[in-house]
């Protein structure tokens, strides 16, 4: 399949830059596979797609204050470091802007000195792994001198950091958010428990590699970045048991997707694991475990539409996606969301 097959015209006035007041307004696009209806609702009333007996999947990731901004120590020079990945030993990959300055040697200083930094390798498409020193605790010292790495089209401050996190939000790993949970809150997911819906929890940290643009115009020449994913075996056992019993698993996310299907067994079935994960799924894939998805909308041209449109049908996708236009919804994400039912 060619890359823009995958495109679509967004005015850039639709790109939400900063969140609702209350998580749960955002809007709701409903679509119906089986006869290809769509309803406009609120992402509240989510809970009147759900039935008792059926079991949602989130993604309890926590994305970390990844965004450094510092000083070459040698020339003053400013310096964007954005952390990628723990390697072990103080020593994380990252990504660096202006890359060229920052050879291996080179070293950088946050907070006037609070945190310092040494380029120790260049690696794969210049990323730098940079060791770091610092006296104190590692989680304090990035929660005061990080920043959210909110995606470039955001260009907007974000005024709390929590607001670029999940409400269930529990293990620390990811450079970016699992956004399409960003519409739930603690009051709704208790209202969909008390339905009967059970929640089961997976972790994928999110890498920027979920975000990089396809370069290449077949779209299957592309190759996903390795992100690492957790299944405990409550989870696993949630979600057999609900399958067994003809309920429906409604993942939220894309990331809670790639994290089932990466896990799963031919027959659909889940054992408790982890491991890293580099599935691409597009079109022609065949899906194992998931029955209904919630997701936001999703740039053009990226590896998210072509999970969407693996999930349902490329041109019926791109149709939704220009009736979303026509109805101003907000995009990526700060906005709104669908469901594929």
């Amino acid at each position: 399949m060619e890359l823009t097959d995958f495109n679509y015209d967004l005015p850039e006035e639709l790109i939400a830059q900063d969140p609702l007041l209350k998580r749960s307004d955002s809007r709701l696009m409903v679509i119906h596979r089986d006869d290809d209806s769509i309803e406009h609702k609120h992402f509240s009333d989510v809970i009147d797609y759900l039935n008792e007996g059926d079991c949602l999947v989130i993604n309890d990731t926590k994305v970390i204050p990844a965004r450094l901004l510092g000083v070459k120590k040698d020339t003053g020079a400013a310096i964007e470091v954005l952390l990628l990945r723990n390697r072990g030993d103080n020593v994380w990959e990252t990504l660096v802007k202006p890359g060229k300055k920052m050879k291996v040697g080179a070293e950088v200083e946050f907070g006037e000195g609070l945190l310092r930094g040494v380029v120790v390798d260049i690696i794969d498409e210049g990323n730098r792994l940079i060791k770091f020193t610092y006296e104190g605790i590692w989680e304090e010292i990035l929660d005061q001198l990080g920043e959210m790495p909110l995606p470039p089209y955001i260009t907007h401050k974000l005024q709390d950091k929590n607001r670029y996190q999940t409400v269930y939000a529990k293990h620390e790993g990811s450079a970016a958010a699992p956004t399409a949970g960003l519409h739930f809150t603690e009051e709704l997911l208790q209202k969909i428990e008390d339905k009967g819906v059970k929640i089961a929890r997976v972790t994928l940290h999110v890498g920027l590699g979920t975000f990089r643009p396809v370069k290449v115009e077949k779209i299957e020449e592309h190759h996903m970045h390795s992100e690492f994913y957790i299944v405990p075996e409550e989870t696993a056992s949630i979600i057999n048991e609900t399958r067994k019993a003809g309920g429906r698993i409604i993942s939220v996310g894309t990331t809670s997707t790639r994290t089932l299907e990466s896990a799963a067994a031919e027959d659909g079935s889940l054992k408790a694991c982890s491991g890293w994960t580099d599935i691409f799924i597009y079109p022609g894939y065949k899906f194992k475990v998931i029955d209904s998805l919630i997701t936001n909308f999703h740039l053009p041209e990226s590896t998210l539409i072509m999970l969407v449109s693996a999930f349902y049908n490329r041109e019926k996708v791109l149709d939704a996606y220009k009736t979303a236009v026509e109805k101003k919804y907000r995009f990526f994400s700060f906005g709104d969301a669908m469901i594929l039912i």
